[in-house]
């Protein structure tokens, strides 16, 4: 199966290299048919990625009359790649032909330059979504999942999740046992499912600009099956409700009732992947009424119950 990954100048190094050696570990490794893969660039010559580091190329672009994958590259240099004429329509022309047409990371911005996204619900990194969604309105624009398909395209969301959406690919065409065995070479999961956030509340918070929020967010990290009512994080640190209220708008665009309900699925969702806890149980320890309230909160968040990613995750941890 032939495979182009598309790059350009500016583009992001690990963006292109998750893909090209997932893919190669799957040939070590037996697949079949195997996957040849090819660097394209617009012109054929190496490019300098954005680390400042030289890669070279296989093709150019207009030798490449087809492939079953074409995967565009993304990186700082997807601004200037996505207003380049020649590059958009190679990618559309290819695009046409392939099985699969993906983006990876800001690469989604080069595939809505090329019309592939009007209309389709896409992703990219979450830093640089509402940006491309101002450029590319017609986009139904999604910051949140690790990867997105819609029909025969893929946008996956910033530089690691290239290696989710490779994966998703690899098990798409050799199997889920197969892809088990690229995953553990890879020394990582198989793949975290592709609505799972591309970032964490852990992560997110401006946890150490503001004394307050983070006492807050220890102390419902801490205590997730404690009152976590805003009033009552409000008396923990000596505000008002209100004043907490303004503060986590402020640090975190979000209200405090919001912050733990994130941090509780958060810590829920971590304790039905790796523990053997009942539903009941995680529901008690992570400040859930019952583990219905907790299939609910999941559904909402994850488009997936409690369970259905408990089966996943054991699934994907299952050795050959």
């Amino acid at each position: 199966m032939s495979v182009v990954v598309v790059g350009f100048e500016g583009a992001e190094l690990v963006d292109i290299s998750s893909v090209t050696s997932a893919l190669a570990l799957a040939n070590r490794l037996g697949a079949s048919p195997s996957y040849r893969i090819e660097l394209a660039t617009i012109d054929g010559r190496d490019i300098i990625c954005d680390s400042g580091l030289r890669l070279g190329a296989q093709r150019a672009l207009a030798e490449v009359s087809g492939a079953d994958t074409v995967i565009v590259s993304g990186g700082r240099g997807h601004v200037e790649a996505s207003r380049n004429p020649d590059l958009t329509q190679h990618v559309r022309r290819l695009a046409a032909r392939a099985r699969r047409i993906a983006s990876v990371c800001t690469g989604t911005s080069v595939l809505a330059a090329a019309g592939l996204l009007d209309g389709r619900r896409a992703t990219t990194h979450w830093f640089y979504a509402a940006d491309i969604a101002e450029r590319f309105p017609r986009v139904r624009l999604d910051p949140g999942p690790i990867y997105v398909r819609d029909g025969k395209v893929a946008t996956s969301g910033g530089v690691t999740a290239s290696l989710d959406l490779t994966l998703a690919f690899i098990e798409e065409d050799h199997g889920a046992e197969f892809a088990r065995w690229v995953a553990m070479g890879m020394v990582t999961y198989l793949q975290r499912p592709a609505n799972q956030a591309q970032m964490s509340i852990f992560t997110a918070a401006p946890r150490t600009d503001h004394a307050l929020v983070k006492r807050v967010l220890d102390h419902a990290t801490a205590h997730p099956d404690g009152d976590l009512r805003t009033s009552a994080l409000a008396d923990l640190v000596g505000v008002s409700t209100r004043q907490l209220t303004r503060v986590f708008q402020d640090r975190l665009s979000l209200p405090p009732a919001s912050a733990v309900r994130r941090i509780r699925l958060e810590l829920a969702a971590r304790l039905v992947s790796t523990t053997e806890l009942s539903m009941s149980q995680v529901a008690r320890r992570c400040g859930f009424g019952s583990a219905e309230s907790l299939r609910q909160a999941f559904v909402s968040r994850y488009g997936t119950s409690p369970r259905n990613m408990r089966s996943t995750h054991t699934r994907s941890l299952a050795v050959p």
